[in-house]
């Protein structure tokens, strides 16, 4: 038997804690309950990198990496709120299609749409 059975939670500091909540309510679609945010199956990236890595900002620890099952819909509610993004997704990719944002405090954030054999329903 497994002793953890998925990511319960993430947490990071913010400057103003409410007003960041309700962008990511607002911006992403995240319909939360009381705090809570039920979201559906699928596979969730564990994975420490380099501490020299480049793939996000020097000055920031931690990235987070949000699953999309619409990328073009998600960038379309970007676009619509003027909302900047660079999308780093091309055709050889193997684990599906990635976009790169920050919210309103610069925390790193990374869209990722799986390749559909890599979603579980």
């Amino acid at each position: 038997m497994a002793l953890i059975s998925g990511i319960g939670g993430v947490f990071f500091r913010a400057k103003d804690p409410d007003a960041l909540l309700q962008w990511y309510s607002e911006t992403f679609d995240m319909q939360m309950d009381d705090g809570f945010w039920t979201q559906a199956a699928g596979k969730t990236v564990f994975q420490p990198f380099a501490h020299d890595t480049t793939y996000w900002r020097a000055d920031k620890q931690v990235m987070i990496n949000l699953r999309v099952t619409d990328m073009d819909a998600v960038l379309a509610k970007l676009d619509a709120a003027g909302i900047a993004y660079r999308d780093t997704s091309d055709d050889d990719n193997a684990y599906g299609r990635f976009v790169h944002l920050e919210d309103p405090e610069c925390n790193p954030i990374e869209l990722w749409q799986p390749k559909p054999k890599d979603v579980i329903k």
